[in-house]
C-alpha cells in the first residue's frame, strides 16, 4: 500500500457521505410533502455503499475505497390521512404523506456528519505525518 492511497480512501469515504447528507437533506425537506395518489408522493431515498475490499485483496492491494452503488427509495407505505377540504384530496377524500421519517433523518444526518469529520481527520493527520517526515529529512 503506497502512502498516498490513504488520501485515496478517505476521500473515497468523504464523497459517499456528502452523497448521505445530500440526500438526507433532500428527504428531510419533502418530509411534509403530499399528493392525491400513493404512487406519486415523496419516497424516503437512501445510499446503497460497498468497500472495494474484494477487488482490493484479489490484486494483492490492500487499499479498500468507499464505492456508490447507487440510491434506492424506501418501499415503506406513504401515510394515508382523511382531508377531504385538501385541495390535493382524491375523489374518496384522502391525501398521501410521504413516507420519511425525520428522527431517522436526523440520526442519518449525525452520523453521516461524524464519519465525515472522522475523514477529514484521517486527511490531515496523514498530511502532518507526511510533513513531519520531510522535516526530518532536512
Amino acid at each position: 500500500m503506497s502512502s498516498l492511497s490513504v488520501f485515496d480512501i478517505a476521500g473515497s469515504g468523504m464523497n459517499a457521505q456528502s452523497l448521505r447528507l445530500n440526500l438526507v437533506a433532500s428527504n428531510i425537506s419533502n418530509a411534509n410533502s403530499v399528493s392525491s395518489s400513493a404512487a406519486e408522493v415523496y419516497k424516503s431515498r437512501q445510499p446503497v455503499f460497498a468497500a472495494e475490499l474484494n477487488n482490493a485483496m484479489s490484486q494483492q492491494n490492500s487499499t479498500s475505497k468507499v464505492k456508490v452503488l447507487g440510491v434506492v427509495e424506501s418501499q415503506a407505505s406513504a401515510v394515508m390521512e382523511y382531508a377531504p377540504n385538501h385541495p390535493l384530496a382524491n375523489q374518496d377524500g384522502y391525501i398521501f404523506k410521504s413516507n420519511v421519517n425525520t428522527v431517522e433523518e436526523m440520526a442519518n444526518m449525525m452520523s453521516a456528519s461524524r464519519s465525515y469529520q472522522n475523514n477529514v481527520e484521517v486527511l490531515n493527520t496523514a498530511k502532518q505525518m507526511m510533513l513531519q517526515t520531510l522535516r526530518m529529512g532536512q
